[in-house]
């Protein structure tokens, strides 16, 4: 029996407003790299971008490690309880980045020896929230991603209902530079910006927060037959002996890989580029201001790639006719250019423009890697999130790199290799062979 019992706007709007905070305070947590290293790390000496980067790091750490506990979870209590653990969980995280400021500002004697640089321990409270944020947002996509399929929103197909949510989330991610340096840290130059900017602005973050739990508390968010694990059936076969699958969690790697170590260190690269006299401008602009605020340059770049991620996504969404391995052949060798070019050229513009290609690999990928599984598509799809860890691995091995030659130019090659081996996914790694077949 359907255990659905609404199919009102209601739910499903909070359900999209969640979506929207996570891609929101996703992007937030990764443009917190370039304030932070000024803010918190600014006696770090020579480990100052791996420590910088290390905030992502443990972001996509919690994907790893946390991820199966949303599927356990859902199992024991259900969609809506595991929806609102997960809100605790990132309003715990929020506190944790406004308590990093209180300490910073109020303890700023209390620092850590690491290699000659001293760190502040409010660094470290910073790299715990954001753990938890990440284990939040890897909880609430666990939640929302079948939930929102399932949901029989009238007039509304479930692709459809997939392609809305996404959209507001790449919304999210595209607002939240700005927001960063808009609101948070109110327009102020980036080498003028201090700890104590970060506690208001998280502390009302946390209040909208838990106005959204009390909210999604009192919704009816029943659950939905057929997308929870059934007891007593088991599979014969061990989830990795499919192949395509298994390269499948590699190319999303990959894929996180380069598509985080763009979004969140092209700041860093822009702020560099500028310190060294290069220039960096936006129709012969230095600074872009919007509303009277002086935003900058970096903040600029970093909406434009996520911008390009949402935009393309809508564009793709028409292209229902083109086989996920095709275009996901045709965007890798097209990104691979962008970033050679822009690598030759240190051109930030060139490299900000890969996110229209990145905005369909993910849908491609995973389309690709649960095809012909059949009733091991679900236990599939929670391997497939353990891949969303390459967020965390390349963008510090990119930090490390920068460290090491004093520059991140070629550190680029990262994403370029992480472009081929999606490619190799294409081409060949996504083949299924006649003995995979169910």
């Amino acid at each position: 029996m359907n255990t659905q019992k609404s199919y009102s706007l209601g739910p499903f709007a909070v359900l999209t407003f969640i979506y929207f905070i996570v891609g929101f305070l996703t992007t937030v947590n990764g443009q917190f790299q370039a304030p932070l290293k000024v803010a918190f790390l600014s006696n770090a000496d020579s480990l100052r971008n791996t420590l910088t980067t290390l905030i992502s790091f443990f972001f996509f750490l919690a994907y790893l490690l946390n991820s199966s506990l949303g599927g356990k979870w859902i199992n024991s209590v259900g969609y809506k309880k595991t929806l609102l653990r997960a809100l605790a969980v990132m309003t715990a995280g929020l506190l944790m980045y406004a308590l990093s400021s209180w300490v910073a500002v109020h303890h700023n004697d209390l620092t850590l020896r690491i290699y000659g640089g001293m760190v502040p321990y409010g660094y470290f409270i910073f790299l715990l929230g954001s753990y938890l944020m990440g284990t939040s947002a890897a909880l609430l996509q666990v939640v929302i991603n079948p939930y929102v399929s399932a949901y029989e929103l009238p007039n509304t197909q479930s692709v459809q209902r997939m392609n809305i949510v996404c959209a507001i989330n790449s919304f999210g991610t595209t607002i939240a530079p700005f927001f960063v340096t808009g609101v948070i840290f109110a327009g102020v130059a980036l080498e003028n910006v201090t700890a104590n900017q970060l506690m208001i602005p998280f502390l009302l973050i946390t209040l909208c927060i838990v106005i959204t739990t009390l909210v999604t508390s009192r919704l009816d968010l029943p659950d939905i037959e057929g997308t929870r694990a059934e007891n007593g059936q088991g599979l014969k076969r061990s989830i990795w002996s499919f192949r395509h699958l298994t390269l499948g969690v590699i190319a999303i790697f990959f894929y996180c890989g380069t598509e985080v170590a763009v979004g969140v260190n092209v700041n860093l690269y822009a702020i560099e580029l500028i310190e060294s006299g290069h220039g960096l401008s936006f129709f012969g602009k230095e600074r872009l201001m919007l509303w009277g605020l002086d935003l900058g340059i970096p903040a600029l770049l970093a909406t434009l790639y996520w911008g390009g991620l949402m935009l393309g996504r809508l564009v793709f969404s028409f292209f229902n006719q083109v086989s996920p391995r095709i275009l996901l052949a045709v965007t890798t060798i097209i990104a691979t250019i962008l970033i050679l070019t822009a690598i030759i050229s240190a051109n930030l513009w060139i490299l900000v423009s890969v996110g229209l290609c990145h905005s369909v690999m993910w849908s491609c990928i995973f389309t690709l890697a649960v095809k012909g599984l059949k009733q091991y598509t679900s236990k599939a799809s929670g391997v497939f999130m353990m891949g969303v860890f390459g967020g965390a691995v390349f963008p510090v091995l990119q930090g490390v790199l920068a460290d090491m030659w004093g520059s991140w130019q070629w550190t680029w090659m990262i994403a370029l290799i992480c472009e081929l081996v999606m490619l190799y996914y294409a081409l060949l790694g996504s083949r299924i062979k006649d003995e995979e077949c169910m």
